[in-house]
């Protein structure tokens, strides 16, 4: 048992060091490949597990818990497991047409597969101190995939990212030693039971929100978030990739996971801060993307909008709000993923990521046409696309509060996305391209364009396949919501039976 959630960790990183020995750039790249392909391997067999027989926990080197490294998987680690090493394997097949033998040389596999051990790592991590050790491994490759092209607006954004999650660490850190302080533990299933017990509520508040503003920072809140649209635009486009779907991501996990498990009894006095704090994160990020005229900035910002309608789920807490929190951030990574490769494609048959100086897709290049329209449709909610699905959950959370205008502002985002959305499609694909340019897949060789769509057309097919079949994807969302809410099963896969029982209030 536990090696099904060893493997998935130990992957990729074996994989990173496989590449960082290997000779030649075409050796390092299918061994990224090949790893990302093992890892999806483990990943659907963790996933398998989980369905059989619900929520697992391992206790690396036997030390019992809440004493030694626990790993735990429910549905929704799990399931994020899984779609690490599925945009993981994506991304590693698109990057074969982009990385060249530079960023090759200066590690660029090895940096990727160490950021998805960390990604990993952190989803099925089952106490705070190693969540913040994968935070600093996922801090470490990322800075690296980030300023590694050496182009000097990579290196200006690296150095914003760097420094704002920096801040975010020493505010993880210091919570984390404050909890200890006053639990004496870190073990979050042990948490569970031991800030119930505690007699100074309102030091665990502090730390509550100390540790809101940390994951907030890493998920890019509001008015947290100004980083994120000053990096994302700048590295490799595989690069930029991955940190749009799963970067953001961990931060919005954690975010779920602590305050769901740890500080339930807290949420009542910080619900309003993360309602007010979601609801301002979807109106900045959909307003800063209207006002993007390059193809990576509105997409940037878009990934800010769009956790804001995550954190709406959790800060409403009722279960159909998380069970579309769930939902919402599995389908965004798939989406957001391949809108930044697709983005990538458009550059390269274009000459560049300016709305203004590009254009002709549509006549030129029909099938990227296509492939745009389905994640873009889908980021927009239109049905029957996965999309629609995740926003007509919130929307209809917030209905059934009554909270019309938490609701009517949900709305009002998905309207103004598809102004964004139909911005890049009349610039970039509608028009002709300003200097006559004709940019069509020819400028891409055979093995390059089968590389960079086949990926782009798997993940766009998983979106319409979510979207016409929701219904066990909504199940699996809704299971995921409810060991949230209820961890008994948690408590007693990581603790034992007897412990959990006897720990309860």
């Amino acid at each position: 048992m536990v090696w099904l959630l060893v493997l998935p960790i130990l992957i990729p990183f074996a994989t990173a060091a496989l590449a960082f020995v290997a000779p030649r750039r075409i050796a390092a790249r299918w061994v990224s490949v090949a790893g990302s392909t093992a890892a999806l391997a483990a990943a659907v067999a963790l996933l398998a597990n989980v369905l059989q027989n619900g929520v697992i926990a391992g206790q690396i080197g036997g030390w019992a818990a809440p004493f030694g490294i626990t790993l735990v998987a429910d549905y929704l680690a799990a399931a994020m497991v899984f779609i690490t090493a599925l945009i993981g394997l994506a991304v590693a097949i698109w990057a074969m047409a982009e990385i060249g033998p530079t960023s090759t040389r200066h590690g660029y596999h090895t940096l990727f597969q160490a950021l998805l051990g960390g990604v990993t790592g952190a989803f099925l991590t089952g106490d705070l101190f190693n969540l913040y050790v994968w935070f600093e491994v996922m801090l470490i490759a990322s800075f690296g995939l980030l300023v590694i092209s050496g182009r000097k607006a990579a290196i200006d954004g690296a150095v914003k990212y760097v420094t704002l999650n920096l801040i975010s660490t020493v505010l993880f850190l210091g919570a984390a030693g404050l909890l200890y302080g006053a639990t004496g533990t870190l073990n979050m299933a042990d948490l569970h039971l031991a800030v119930s017990r505690t007699a100074n509520p309102e030091r665990l508040t502090v730390i509550a929100m100390m540790l809101m503003v940390a994951f907030g920072l890493k998920a890019a809140v509001f008015p947290l978030f100004f980083w994120l649209p000053a990096a994302y635009h700048t590295p490799h486009y595989a690069v930029s990739a991955v940190f749009a779907g799963l970067l953001t991501k961990v931060g919005v996990y954690a975010l779920l996971r602590v305050f769901t498990l740890v500080f339930p009894h807290d949420m009542g006095a910080l619900a309003d801060i993360l309602l007010w704090s979601a609801l301002l994160t979807m109106v900045t990020g959909v307003l800063g993307a209207a006002a993007q005229s390059d193809f990576r900035k509105i997409l940037s910002f878009h990934i800010v909008s769009q956790i804001g309608y995550m954190l709406l789920g959790l800060a409403l807490a009722t279960p159909l709000a998380l069970m579309g929190a769930v939902f919402y951030l599995l389908h965004h990574i798939i989406v957001k993923a391949n809108l930044f490769l697709i983005a990538g494609v458009a550059q390269r048959l274009t000459g560049g990521s300016d709305l203004g100086a590009i254009g002709g897709l549509y006549r030129s290049a029909p099938l990227l046409a296509a492939l745009f329209l389905i994640p873009a449709f889908s980021l927009a909610g239109f049905p029957p696309l996965s999309g629609f699905w995740a926003k007509f959950v919130i929307v209809r959370a917030a209905l059934d509060l009554q909270a019309w205008l938490i609701a009517a502002v949900a709305l009002l985002v998905g309207l103004l996305t598809i102004f964004s959305m139909t911005k890049i499609w009349a610039e970039a694909f509608w028009k002709p391209h300003p200097d006559g340019r004709t940019p069509t897949f020819a400028r891409l060789n055979k093995r390059e364009r089968a590389h960079m769509l086949a990926p782009i057309t798997v993940l766009g097919a998983l979106t319409v396949g979510i979207g016409l079949f929701p219904a066990p994807f909504l199940a699996f969302a809704t299971t995921g919501a409810d060991q949230l809410l209820n961890p008994a099963a948690y408590l007693e896969a990581v603790l034992g039976p007897q412990q959990a029982a006897s720990g309860q209030p």
